[in-house]
């Protein structure tokens, strides 16, 4: 059983950011499903993302950095699916924080980009394949 079951962000206007994340999820394979307050998006084996109105709107934009929220990473199979991504993330909505890039910084095959809403909910999406194993040696007979 997975530990993480959802993840609630709360948005200042929930139709505005339904039209940033539905494209996003919608994407990524997930399904959405509406309530009365919140709108849900879930895939087999995922966790869960719920986004919630504020109970006091015009309290944000939430300032990346400060104590609390500070990214959500998407990881993904391939690099042409950050860009992908990405340019989905664009024409909802999203102000670009980084364009695709690698980060050698993190490792020399992290490719991401990263986008930020009206919120200041701040979103990564990330390719980092594994290393090749290095060969074993061969194990010497004593």
């Amino acid at each position: 059983m997975a530990v993480f079951d959802h993840l609630g962000i709360t948005v200042d206007d929930l139709e505005h950011g339904i039209a940033r994340y539905d494209p996003i999820m919608q994407a990524l394979g997930f399904t959405r499903s509406d309530a009365d307050a919140s709108v849900s998006w879930w895939a087999e084996g995922e966790v869960e993302l719920i986004l919630f109105p504020a109970r006091e709107p015009g309290t944000g934009p939430h300032r990346h950095g400060t104590v609390g929220w500070q990214h959500l990473a998407f990881a993904v199979d391939s690099r042409a699916d950050v860009d992908r991504l990405h340019a989905i993330a664009v024409a909802a909505g999203w102000t670009v924080v980084r364009e695709p890039k690698l980060y050698p910084r993190f490792n020399d095959l992290y490719y991401a980009s990263f986008v930020e809403d009206v919120d200041g909910v701040r979103i990564e999406f990330m390719h980092n394949p594994p290393r090749e194993q290095a060969p074993v040696a061969a194990s010497m007979e004593t």
